[in-house]
């Protein structure tokens, strides 16, 4: 007959090195920002996108697993360097602002291919907005117009501040015309941005905001196929960063637009479904991103060309931004240890490590 089993010590109940994972709270991540600095972040996240961007050909690519409602989607988003895996959950709830919700929330995990140990937890909503961001600005590089320096911020939602921080950073704009059909978020964005630099000026009209901006960035919750930009508003040689669009039945932009704009997307499975490209036919060209940042294709051309980023956001960068956060809170207090795996003394014993526990 077995004896009694001899209850653990606090210090032998106390987890191993290998049951930790680091764990970033939203706190810990504003601590984080604020430490780095807004700009040279997103400046940072850019070079990890980029650098992700250029070996893109290493990748799982799937896209996104999508469970849609009447009021929403769920989301999860996966992907495979081949030494790291990463995803991120995320929301997309356009009504939440009006129950004082984020449209958006997200967080995400690192884990090490060789062991399938999650190596970092993180919150994703602020990383998520920086991320949009830098990928945004980083695009820019490669097809905005040589010296653009104004820019136009057409929905002021949570995104808008990143967005246009993000294209200062990178690109060296120095004034943002801003729409929303909602003038508190303009007046929300115009206050957040005093003081940066940039000189911020309110428009009435979308119209009105793209006077003048050699970037036109796009970025509205409304699931619904939408016309913020119609042909008659866009002239020869801007650059349009269309972010709005994610999920199927959600576009920004006259089809027209699309029709005439070099355009240039992430992952093609996932923009046919939820980009602009889902009002083309299915032999309208594009170009891949990658292949611009890699060098295997042409970026902008000539200063007259019409480009258009569909961007509806893929995996591989938020796996950028999730390798981005490993490696700058290393040596920092910016995360605390989360006892997050079970890690008994013999791994074939895992019912003897929780009896030992009573």
């Amino acid at each position: 007959m077995a004896g009694p089993v001899t209850p653990l010590s606090p210090a032998e109940l106390a987890p191993s090195d290998k049951a930790l994972v680091p764990f970033v709270s939203v706190d810990n991540m504003m601590r984080l920002i604020h430490h780095v600095g807004i700009e040279p972040m997103l400046r940072e996240l850019a070079g990890y996108i980029e650098d992700d961007f250029r070996r893109w050909e290493l990748f799982d690519k799937t896209p996104r697993v999508a469970s849609h409602s009447d009021v929403g989607v769920i989301e999860l988003m996966p992907t495979s360097d081949g030494e790291a895996y990463g995803f991120k959950y995320v929301n997309g709830h356009p009504k939440n602002t009006r129950e004082g919700l984020q449209t958006v929330t997200a967080f995400g995990l690192l884990a090490d291919v060789y062991t399938g140990y999650p190596v970092l937890l993180t919150e994703m909503t602020l990383l998520t907005a920086m991320r949009t961001a830098a990928t945004s600005a980083m695009a820019a590089k490669y097809l905005a117009p040589k010296g653009a320096r104004c820019m136009a911020m057409i929905g002021n939602g949570a995104q808008a501040e990143f967005q246009t921080l993000a294209m200062k950073a990178l690109l060296g704009i120095d004034t943002v015309r801003l729409f929303d059909i909602d003038a508190r978020a303009t007046e929300k964005v115009a206050r957040n941005l005093a003081g940066s630099g940039l000189t911020v000026v309110s428009c009435a009209s979308a119209e009105e905001a793209i006077e003048g901006a050699q970037i036109l960035t796009t970025c509205t919750a409304d699931k619904q196929n939408a016309t913020i930009l119609t042909d008659n508003m866009v002239g020869a040689g801007v650059h349009i960063n269309a972010i709005g669009g994610d999920c199927p039945g959600k576009t920004e932009l006259h089809r027209d637009i699309v029709a005439r704009a070099e355009m240039f997307l992430e992952y093609p499975e996932q923009t046919r479904i939820e980009g602009e490209l889902q009002q083309m036919p299915e032999d309208h060209p594009f170009t891949e991103l990658w292949q611009v940042v890699s060098g295997t294709a042409p970026g902008r051309r000539d200063a007259q060309q019409v480009t258009l980023f569909d961007s509806v956001g893929f995996a591989i960068e938020d796996f950028s931004a999730l390798r981005f956060v490993r490696d700058r809170i290393r040596g920092t207090a910016y995360y605390a240890d989360l006892d997050l795996l079970a890690d008994p003394d013999d791994p074939r014993d895992l019912f003897g490590m929780l009896m030992r526990s009573g």
